[in-house]
């Protein structure tokens, strides 16, 4: 594991809907007075600033780090010379979360949940990984890990990462 800090992964064929169940997860667990910390991974080369901001005005100038601070938010934008490594992010800046939950990261060694849809083919990105905990999709693949509709109430799902990752809330 990278850290003390519960890690899951979603995962999934683009629109699976990965990113829909992935915001509702994450109301349900903000609900349950838990500390919540993700990461997006995407292949595309995205700019994150705001074109014409200050902030994108810094980085245009060269700056190769900026932060934005305001009273109850910051954020951090900073050129890199390789891609950052998902321990190094996760030690670095998320270590006082209760649990982190990633989208993407296929081929990292951490628990997965696949989002599944049939409408997308019968294949899975992640069917043969050891890593795999849970499928949540519209038809049950038939393997041996736990399978939950998509439709399913999301209290069921979050019910199950928090007892496969051991998250122990008292609200």
């Amino acid at each position: 594991m990278y850290a003390k800090t519960p890690i899951v992964s979603f995962v999934g064929k683009s629109n699976s809907g990965k990113t829909t169940l992935i915001v509702k997860v994450i109301k349900e667990l903000k609900l349950r007075g838990l500390r919540v910390a993700t990461i997006k991974h995407t292949h595309h080369n995205v700019d994150m600033d705001t074109k014409g901001k200050d902030s994108w005005k810094h980085s245009q100038a060269g700056a190769d780090a900026v932060i934005i601070v305001s009273e109850n938010k910051m954020g951090l934008f900073r050129t890199t010379q390789k891609r950052v490594l998902l321990k190094e992010m996760v030690e670095t800046y998320l270590r006082d979360f209760d649990i982190i939950i990633l989208e993407g990261y296929k081929t990292e060694p951490i628990p997965k949940i696949e989002v599944f849809r049939t409408e997308n083919g019968d294949q899975m990105v992640c069917r043969d990984d050891e890593h795999l905990i849970a499928v949540i999709g519209d038809k049950d693949p038939i393997m041996n890990v736990p399978y939950l509709h998509i439709d399913a109430d999301v209290r069921k799902i979050v019910d199950f990462i928090m007892s496969y990752l051991k998250i122990n809330v008292s609200v």
